[in-house]
């Protein structure tokens, strides 16, 4: 009863997020973060509920299943040959960018992995929230999705290099990864020979009339399963989760309107339990002494710095400036993924309580602040598109 309690002030938030995003005009995202720091420093709930924990990860999963959604195979090989060279470039720039910065400032090598790491989740935000025909918005979630991969990869091999030292273990975190990536690829081409020979098939998974949602059903199930077999595996889930809904989106095109409903059971209820989570995490008396705010700040710069670089290197004749620079913008919000990989070095004493408090400072303004000056600046585009 004391969980049922709790969990209905959490939806309370839920319902009052929406008005207040309205009342400032900010992202609906932004305003749950904050709601969930305000309520835990007010004292209205405590922090550390492990229920809320356990529902709020589902909620970061199935946003990453939402971004897999969005993934259409046959348009993103399309774009391949037009865009391999710019992605090289682009995670060439950032990846060296970061190694320059560890060298000349003899910073923990934890920035190597920090700096360059890329999330889907504020991306897959952005796009619920301005939609995807925008040039820089379809170019953030092609990076994204790449970026992902590499982040996943990169989260694999620091976890398992701070947790077991460069061992058997490491090694075998390593093979099992590439074995998975394997894996899925001969699965996504052997479902598209199933389904080439058999084309019935598909309507008989997820029919046309369908009164018993089982649609939904098939999602969910594909969604836990592949959850499962990545924590028996000891793989990040996130990357089955992932998985999950490229196959969905890849294999059952014919369900035009299960995306749709997909996303408004995501960012109506399990999405906005996640973006509350995070901001109960967040201890407002400690984050913002003048230590932690200097190094979160400086921490900010370096991404941001680092995006804008790469962006102009790679994309400035395709996206022009001003689209390059709100590409840059989004592509600086990994909040999730940077709040993992400080969660993995404190707890392996890489880095000092301090330090971490500063990634988690640095990835709430990126993602707070970041998201408002991105809808200011769309929102100035809207006017002027208008006048």
């Amino acid at each position: 009863m004391e969980n049922l309690a709790f969990l209905s002030q959490i939806v309370i938030l839920i319902l009052l997020a929406p008005i207040f995003a309205k009342i400032f005009k900010v992202s609906v995202a932004v305003v749950e973060i904050v709601l969930g720091a305000v309520v835990v420093w007010m004292g209205f709930i405590e922090s550390g509920n492990e229920l809320f924990k356990d529902i709020a990860k589902i909620g970061f999963f199935y946003l990453m299943f939402l971004a897999g959604i969005e993934i259409n195979i046959k348009k993103f090989l399309s774009f391949k040959d037009r865009f391999i060279k710019n992605v090289l470039i682009y995670f060439g720039c950032l990846y060296g960018i970061s190694f320059l910065l560890y060298f000349v400032l003899e910073l923990n090598p934890v920035y190597i992995v920090a700096i360059p790491i890329v999330s889907l989740g504020m991306i897959m935000a952005l796009i619920n929230e301005h939609g995807k025909t925008h040039k820089w918005l379809e170019l953030s979630l092609i990076i994204g999705v790449i970026g992902e991969l590499i982040s996943i990869s990169a989260l694999v091999i620091f976890d398992g290099i701070v947790a077991h030292g460069v061992g058997e273990q490491f090694y075998k975190s390593i093979i099992i990864l590439i074995v998975i990536l394997f894996v899925t690829f001969y699965a996504f081409k052997g479902m598209n020979v199933l389904f080439w020979w058999f084309p019935r098939l598909k309507r008989v998974i997820m029919p046309d009339s369908d009164n018993m949602s089982q649609d939904i059903r098939v999602s969910m199930a594909l969604f836990f399963i592949l959850i499962a077999i990545m924590q028996y595996l000891h793989i990040d889930m996130v990357l089955g989760a992932f998985i999950a809904g490229v196959f969905i989106a890849n294999f059952f095109e014919h369900k035009v309107e299960l995306p749709h409903t997909l996303h408004r059971v995501g960012f109506g209820f399990l999405v906005p339990l996640f973006f509350i989570y995070v901001g109960t995490t967040l201890n407002l008396d400690v984050l913002f002494t003048e230590e932690i705010v200097d190094t979160a700040l400086l921490i900010v710069l370096a991404m941001v710095v680092a995006r804008m670089i790469s962006s102009f290197v790679a994309y400035y004749k395709y996206l022009g400036f001003r689209d390059t620079v709100l590409f840059s913008f989004g592509d600086s919000m990994p909040l999730t993924f940077l709040i993992a990989i400080a969660t993995i070095a404190v707890n392996n004493n890489a880095i000092s309580q301090n330090e971490y408090y500063a990634f988690v400072l640095a990835a709430m303004i990126e993602a707070v602040f970041i998201m408002i000056l991105i809808k200011l600046i769309m929102d100035k585009i809207k006017r002027k598109s208008v006048e």
